[in-house]
């Protein structure tokens, strides 16, 4: 009896022991877990000594990843024409990596920040093709308090500057928090001359009527309102709701002549967001309608679920004008902390640097070359008729993997 009692007071024991032992494990795994989640301070003279051995210095310790930054919104125009875009992208001469090496060298930035701009909270407002300019962009980015804008223009390519600051909530996104946007597009009149007119000698001395004036206002007016874009951009289908874009305001402006003495018009399209090439194929569509290449039934017809062949304006005169933020103003602008995004201060020095570095560039690019005459000579060889030439993109609407349908991408 005795020898049971004890068998059973060990089996006892035994059971404690190895609940006891799951118990430690059980903690210890929750102890490394939680080391693992905080920050790893490193010892400094143990990581020095192995350092040390291996031959490697530690680096300096850097003031400028101790700097506290702050959300804040940046005003950016540039002349897009000699570089590949907006957007950062490896090898190519763009836009932001103009901005990013400026911003590390006076430590707007950290290194981490500069080779992963994610860390400063970054976002442009929208992003510019290839060749397209910007007249107030707008970017969302963590900056330091104290900042020195003209020595900080000093060190820009003549072609980019950075007009103004703002702080802004926590939560801004300029790409998110912006409820509009328009655009120009800058193009000599004689691209609305009938095309049973000879138009090569009348590149410099043609002068629109206003009757045809009249005609393009009409035909712009037509894109008005909530329609399906999905002829206007590259891979989107019909179905896709995407596709369905909101156009406030599409007008001309008055002719005026270039310092060369061309005569030019301005095109003014306001909407919500715009699709890769959605604007240069609807000036595209529009110049063909009044030139007489096709009529307004194409237009009807590229809004419905057909597939059509439409041409696509050259890039040069098309320009990022202003990103409306009416909504995040009505809210933020007057709480007496922070200030409406409409830089208003500003405008004087946009408009000079908009006149000397872009819209100059458009006048003697189109002057020397003459973009537009070249691009004329294409559109009879457009069907204005349905697509077979490819097959349909799918019809789940699912994106490129470079993500070419991406809102703003013009």
């Amino acid at each position: 009896m005795s020898e049971a009692l004890d068998k059973l007071e060990l089996e006892t024991e035994a059971r404690k022991a190895a609940k006891l032992a799951e118990e430690e494990t059980v903690k210890e795994t929750n102890r490394i877990k939680r080391t693992l989640k905080r920050k790893k301070w490193v010892d400094w003279k143990t990581q020095d000594d192995e350092d040390a051995a291996s031959g490697v210095k530690r680096a300096p310790f850097d003031p400028a990843d101790r700097i506290k930054r702050k959300k804040s919104a940046i005003l950016l125009s540039y002349c897009g024409a000699n570089y590949y875009g907006m957007q950062r992208n490896p090898g190519m001469q763009t836009i932001e990596e103009e901005l990013f090496k400026a911003m590390l060298k006076h430590k707007w930035i950290t290194e981490d920040s500069f080779e992963q701009v994610q860390i400063a909270c970054f976002q442009r407002a929208a992003r510019t093709d290839k060749g397209v300019s910007a007249a107030r962009q707008v970017c969302s980015v963590k900056l330091p308090d104290e900042l020195d804008l003209e020595a900080f223009n000093a060190d820009l390519p003549d072609q980019i500057r950075l007009f103004g600051v703002e702080r802004v909530t926590k939560g801004f996104n300029a790409k998110d928090q912006c409820n509009a946007r328009t655009y120009t597009y800058t193009l000599p009149t004689v691209a609305f001359a009938s095309s049973e007119e000879k138009i090569e000698d009348l590149h410099d001395t043609y002068r629109i009527t206003p009757e045809l004036l009249e005609k393009v206002r009409e035909t712009l007016k037509l894109y008005e309102g909530t329609k399906n874009f999905h002829n206007f951009t590259s891979k989107k289908n019909f179905l896709d709701p995407s596709a369905k874009r909101f156009i406030m305001s599409f007008v001309s402006s008055d002719p005026f002549l270039s310092p060369q003495g061309i005569e030019f018009v301005t095109l003014k399209v306001k909407g919500q967001s715009f699709m890769l090439h959605q604007i240069r194929k609807m000036v595209g569509l529009a110049i063909a309608i009044v030139r007489g290449n096709t009529t307004t039934e194409s237009l009807e017809r590229a809004l419905t679920e057909e597939r059509l062949d439409l041409p696509m304006a050259p890039g040069l005169g098309l320009v990022l004008d202003t990103v409306h933020y009416e909504r995040y103003n009505d809210r933020y602008g007057k709480d007496g902390i922070h200030n409406p995004l409409t830089w208003e201060k500003q405008e004087k020095q946009v408009n000079e640097f908009i006149e000397r570095e872009i819209f100059s560039q458009i006048y003697k690019t189109e002057a020397e070359q003459r973009n537009m005459l070249d691009w004329l000579g294409t559109l009879h060889y457009h069907s204005y008729d349905t697509r077979r030439d490819d097959a349909p993109p799918p019809p789940d609407g699912k994106r490129s993997k470079d993500g070419a349908n991406d809102d703003n991408d013009e």
